[in-house]
């Protein structure tokens, strides 16, 4: 679970497990007998980390066989984008369960975690270079800036704001209308296309 906290960039939403007193961790679960996948991924997102109605997507299949020392455990992991303004006060409301961490901080996590963040980050980041905000996380409408700042933060850095323009205006729709009541020149306002 991602979430880029603008302008700190990528966050790594970890949970604190209850087998290892102090150890975080990605939020996770085993699947229960006749249970599918896509609702266990569900149920450990509202039961460790106090989410709710997201939609997660399949990420990868990591099944090393020393991965976990319980046994040969396969890891069907997932990736979910979210804004921050929905994951933040779940981590404000559950301090002691949930955190969010940095990505370049979010290393020495249990099993293989640390190489579920890198292929995450890697996957989100590579959307967003090829889609204006493909997750949806700015509310409509929106300026180009406040679509490069997003961008920023997942990407890790500054974008060249004339390059930036020039690869995502055509992927959106200006609404004909212009922001008011802020400082400075009004600004275009853009939908997704």
């Amino acid at each position: 679970m991602l979430t880029p906290v603008v302008p700190d960039g990528l966050h790594v939403l970890l949970v604190r497990r209850t087998d290892d007193v102090g150890k975080w961790s990605l939020p996770g679960t085993f699947l229960h007998e006749g249970e599918t996948l896509a609702d266990a991924v569900l149920r450990s997102l509202d039961q460790k980390a106090h989410l709710t109605g997201q939609s997660p997507r399949q990420l990868h299949v990591f099944d090393a066989s020393g991965r976990d020392d319980r046994g040969w455990v396969l890891s069907v992991a997932h990736v979910v984008l979210l804004a921050a303004h929905v994951v933040l006060p779940v981590v404000e409301s559950h301090p002691a369960d949930v955190r969010l961490r940095p990505v370049a901080e979010a290393v020495g996590l249990p099993f293989d975690h640390d190489d579920i963040v890198r292929r995450a980050v890697a996957t989100v980041r590579q959307e967003y270079a090829e889609r204006p905000d493909p997750e949806r996380l700015l509310t409509e409408p929106f300026t180009l800036r406040q679509l490069r700042v997003l961008h920023e933060a997942v990407v890790g850095g500054p974008l060249q704001r004339d390059v930036f323009r020039r690869r995502v205006r055509d992927h959106l729709l200006s609404t004909q209308q212009k922001t008011s009541g802020e400082v400075g020149k009004p600004a275009e306002l853009f939908r997704h296309a």
